[in-house]
């Protein structure tokens, strides 16, 4: 098989063993180029550096996209036994630069390379007889355990890419050229670049339920817009033209920045594009694996920051109202160039798909009628913050892949780079990043008057997360206290003259009960497994503020705004910190902590016999275990053979808390009776959920 060819998958026709067969090869296919792109590291020393230190060193990302797999596939229930529980907590989160990452080395113990590539083969070897024996039938759609599987492919390849560019700021001397990964050797003079008509019309944007392809959340829903007469750059910006701006002194000239870019600016003390290399005998460029002279009629690499300063200082230079192009924008000129998708392809019709090169090309080489490049060679930076389309929904297997990004703070890239496989060359794909982010993107310019919408709603909207900020934070309904603060204030009570060093707060979900320990305990850790609460909790600790909005009759909704001044928690912020993690396979950094507080967790849980059985690992001699629970047992979460009750043996009843003495008692004592807890979660403005929980307590021996 073509490594360079190889195509996503239409996943809603043909024969369903050829398709088996398909998948088959797709998935050895990139599992095979994503470990040919390690091999470039010329020992393995160079996979233990950290080439970006908001980055994880590259043995991460080597077991990370293996370790996918198999978290995707238990949380699919697909399998249920794993290979290797501590690479699958070492290497499940930490990849994307969120303030909730930890990226503090004192806390891995890295494993060998040799080691983590027999844990590669194992899932290799793992995944290969799922695909060959799960029974198979098409359409594949979210909810088929192919999806799980796919899913891990697409996923793998977009490490392949984003590796790369890892890879590309290593040291030169840590890396090695190969011939699997040759470069472009055509370089000289650019063409002038020049303004061209782009005629409006009528852009159509998101997939729908049934499409052939396969699709990360964000790219379902639907998007209309209509979009007026632009005029766009026929090239991509190369480096001569660049050039120009460096030397008119750009990079040091406040008025072309934003404030944004010009904190960052100052921060790198950035004078140039990240991967020219000044040299006495003059600029050269760093591919992924070598340093060669400036190729002039190459785009150039840039991060949105640097992009947007380009476009005002032309703007000036020119008199032009020139700027990026919106994402409308720039799916109107996708359109227009009539460039079919990636499966009907039988040669890419761009530097893309890892057809040519593995570097970028001359930006007058692939040509869309009258524009070049208008998809491949380097992504292209758009003035659009990625947003949720109409009818937006979260995939429940990977929750946290989109909703963070949904923060205005992500800018869309689009069009794809000379390395982007899979869902990243189709026309549907939606990539964001952080504006102060590398990867193998520039960007063309437009010349328009017109306002580019941004899909701004500073208010939590997404109705279960709004409801969760309600029950978090919001007044009491019927009397009932407020339950993540009442958990806090009973485990407060309960550790007055114990130890209040470290409390851990597992299932945080908005991190009520996090901030309310952090008045007793010196520190406070909340986990969650899924980013669609805490990444919220996050951004109410940085911002000290959130704004949601509350369903209150059909499509009427209200809204609000909590402070964490006038909850007064304003002093505790900086005792608290946020992670994500999975309750049933904790990270072994995770330890050490006087009290562990498991609200709502423990029936929500694919596992909890497993987190029951390990937990005393976690907690100090004498240190307490808070449960708190409604044992609302739904197989929808739990699997049956994993409730602690709920199920009738031998024709008897077996109840939760019998379940919890018999798991917890070799290791931990019952202290006091078990104590009812209600709580109330608003739904509407006249519907309401009010559950009573059993809170118990147990102290370890």
């Amino acid at each position: 098989m073509d490594l360079t060819k190889t195509h996503t998958i239409v996943l809603d026709e043909g024969d369903p063993e050829l398709k088996r067969k398909e998948i088959l090869d797709y998935f050895h296919a990139t599992f095979t180029v994503d470990e040919r792109l390690y091999d470039a590291l010329k020992d393995d020393g160079a996979f233990y550096l950290r080439a970006d230190r908001l980055r994880h060193p590259l043995i991460f990302y080597f077991g990370h996209t293996a370790t996918f797999f198999v978290n995707k596939l238990v949380i699919a229930r697909v399998i249920q036994n794993r290979i290797n529980p501590r690479f699958e907590a070492l290497f499940a989160v930490g990849v994307d630069e969120m303030s909730w990452d930890d990226l503090d080395e004192t806390h891995y113990d890295w494993p060998g390379r040799a080691e983590v590539k027999q844990y590669r083969d194992k899932v290799r070897e793992l995944v290969d007889e799922l695909i060959r024996t799960m029974p198979l039938t098409l359409p594949i759609t979210w909810e088929d355990p192919f999806w799980a599987i796919v899913m891990g492919i697409e996923h793998e390849r977009i490490h392949l890419e984003t590796s790369s560019v890892l890879i590309r700021q290593l040291p030169i001397e840590r890396v090695q050229p190969l011939d699997f990964w040759a470069i472009c050797r055509d370089c000289g003079e650019p063409p002038a670049n020049e303004l061209l008509p782009v005629p409006g019309g009528k852009v159509t944007l998101g997939k729908g339920d049934r499409h052939p392809l396969y699709g990360w959340d964000n790219e379902y829903g639907r998007h209309e817009a209509t979009v007026e007469e632009f005029a766009a750059s026929r090239y991509l910006v190369s480096n001569r033209e660049f050039l120009s701006f460096v030397e008119d002194g750009g990079y040091g000239e406040r008025r072309w920045w934003t404030e944004e870019g010009w904190n960052w600016r100052g921060f790198k003390e950035a004078g140039y594009p990240l991967f020219w290399v000044p040299r006495k005998e003059g600029w050269g460029l760093r591919t992924m694996l070598e340093v060669i002279d400036l190729p002039w009629n190459w785009p150039v690499e840039v991060n949105y920051l640097e992009a947007k300063a380009f476009c005002n200082w032309l703007a000036a230079r020119s008199g032009k109202p020139i700027r990026l192009p919106s994402e409308d924008e720039w799916n109107r000129l996708r359109d227009l160039a009539d460039i079919p998708d990636a499966p009907q392809w039988s040669e890419a019709p761009g530097n893309i798909n890892l057809e040519y090169w593995a570097s970028s090309c001359p930006v007058d080489r692939f040509a869309s009628g009258d524009f070049f490049d208008v998809i491949g060679n380097v992504w292209q930076w758009t003035e659009t913050p990625i947003y949720p389309f109409h009818g937006f929904r979260v995939h429940p297997w990977y929750d946290d892949f989109s909703t963070p990004t949904f923060d205005t703070r992500h800018n869309l890239i689009k069009g794809g780079s000379w390395i982007s496989t899979g869902n990243e060359a189709t026309r549907d794909s939606r990539y964001a990043f952080r504006r102060h982010f590398f990867q193998h993107a520039g960007f063309r310019y437009v010349e328009s008057t017109e306002p580019v919408p941004l899909h701004e709603d500073p208010y939590e909207t997404d109705v279960l997360t709004a409801q969760y900020c309600d029950a978090h934070y919001g007044p009491g309904h019927f009397g009932v206290p407020n339950y993540p603060r009442a958990c806090a204030q009973i485990c407060l009570e309960l550790t007055r003259g114990r130890a209040r060093g470290h409390a851990l707060d597992l299932g945080c979900a908005l991190g009520r009960a996090s901030f309310e320990l952090a008045r007793g305990f010196e520190r406070v850790t909340g986990l969650d497994f899924s980013s669609r609460f805490f990444r919220l909790a996050t951004r109410l600790q940085e911002d000290g503020y959130l704004r949601y909005a509350l369903p209150e009759e059909g499509e009427v909704v209200s809204y609000h705004e909590l402070n964490l001044a006038d909850l007064d928690l304003e002093g505790v912020r900086d005792s608290v910190g946020f992670f994500q993690a999975d309750a049933c396979n904790l990270p072994e950094k995770f330890t050490g902590y006087d009290l562990v507080l498991a609200a709502n967790l423990i029936d929500r849980l694919y596992s909890p016999r497993r987190f029951l059985a390990g937990i005393h690992h976690r907690i100090n001699p004498g240190g307490l275990l808070v449960i708190a629970s409604p044992y609302s047992w739904q197989e929808e979460f739990t699997t049956k053979q994993e409730w602690l009750g709920g199920y009738r043996e031998a024709g008897e009843p077996v109840w939760s808390l019998d379940g919890l003495k018999a798991a917890l008692s070799q290791h931990f004592r019952m202290m006091g009776e078990p104590r009812d807890l209600p709580f109330v979660i608003r739904e509407t403005r006249r519907k309401f959920q009010h559950s009573v929980a059993e809170l118990t307590v147990w102290e370890l021996k």
